[in-house]
């Protein structure tokens, strides 16, 4: 999946002034970002904009045949209305031919010209969202100070079904509470889910990836990130802030997690197998290094020692003799016995192939 996030010219990290611009030329680049995305991954499918962002993928969105769905987050329902928080001695400077003034919006300064007041005076968003014939979700905050919710509404009532509404109850135009981006984002990737397409493999082709029983671990451009691919499915390591960038499970956390999911499906399984009424085992690990003459094995020798401790919680009614014998069979999963048993691992050096980076 290729995701593309840009701020409109002069806004946010963006480059470039923002009096050169107007609803047009924000049109125009979300048209232009399009093709740039689509250069390497085919276009956009979903569409989702914030704010004056949000007006303007629902104007642009017609535009792009290759759009399955449309977003928007407290978004005017037409682009003038952002003209309610220019003062009324700006809007008045503006009337004159090639006229630019400096107006404040969000503790920021900026200068716009005339050509924007005509601009967003004549664009006709709620038209465009009524021949939309795109799936759409509007996302808007009740108490939004900047851009009321009745915007929402207008959206909502021009656009044609499906359609869908969430409200962002207690959250203000920037989204700026704690765990207001967390909600949006959630919220969308649920609704979005639907209309982004199924990865489709052409009959008698095998997936991207290692084969079967095989696994490839690579060095991303991060500094200890490493994504991990495996048949099909594909996740990242790292280590915890400070060593690296936090974003995956590190090496022994993934070892845990091998353990402890052998452990419970070896549970499951034997439960079925025997037809005792287990309704899921719960599995929970940790890994540390203690001295050998700390531990109850009295064949550690002397010296540091891995010490995996795993507690497991067993649900359903089962007698005291289950759960008992399905502890005994924790002890005989297949990566435990792996753990546990001898061991051999046997390193090559493979020439890199002609082609590969």
């Amino acid at each position: 999946m290729g995701v593309l996030r840009f701020d409109f010219t002069g806004l946010g990290s963006s480059a470039g002034e923002f009096a050169n611009t107007n609803f047009s030329s924000n049109v125009e680049d979300l048209r232009l970002a399009s093709e740039a995305l689509g250069g390497e991954f085919g276009g956009p499918v979903i569409l989702l904009g914030h704010s004056l962002g949000g007006t303007a993928v629902l104007a642009a969105a017609g535009q792009l045949p290759r759009v399955a769905a449309v977003v928007t987050v407290n978004a005017p329902a037409y682009p003038a209305h952002i003209l309610r928080l220019f003062p009324a001695d700006a809007l008045s400077a503006l009337a004159g031919e090639d006229a630019e003034v400096a107006v404040e919006l969000g503790g920021r300064r900026f200068w716009v010209r005339r050509q924007l007041l005509s601009d967003l005076t004549g664009a006709n968003v709620e038209a465009a969202v009524g021949s939309l014939r795109r799936p759409l979700l509007v996302l808007h905050a009740p108490t939004d100070r900047l851009v009321n919710v009745a915007n929402a509404r207008r959206i909502f009532d021009a656009a044609r079904h499906p359609k869908s509404f969430v409200s962002l109850d207690g959250a203000d135009h920037l989204l700026t509470g704690a765990g207001d981006g967390a909600y949006v984002a959630d919220n969308v990737a649920a609704w979005v889910s639907r209309y982004l397409p199924a990865p489709a493999l052409a009959q008698g082709t095998q997936p991207d990836g290692p084969p079967e029983g095989e696994v490839l671990v690579r060095g991303t451009k991060g500094r200890l990130e490493q994504r991990i691919e495996a048949g099909r499915h594909s996740l990242l390591s790292d280590e915890p802030q400070g060593i690296g960038d936090d974003t995956g499970p590190t090496p022994y956390d993934l070892l845990l997690a091998s353990l402890g999911a052998c452990t419970s499906m070896t549970l499951q399984m034997y439960a079925d197998r025997k037809g005792w009424p287990l309704d899921g085992a719960s599995v929970r690990l940790r890994h540390s290094r203690r001295h050998g003459d700390d531990c109850r094995d009295g064949e550690s020798r002397p010296g540091m020692i891995d010490l995996i401790e795993r507690d497991i919680e067993l649900a359903g009614p089962l007698t005291a003799d289950q759960r008992a014998r399905l502890v005994d069979i924790a002890e005989r999963c297949p990566v435990h016995r792996t753990l546990l048993g001898e061991k051999r691992i046997v390193t090559r050096l493979v020439e890199e192939s002609v082609g590969t980076s």
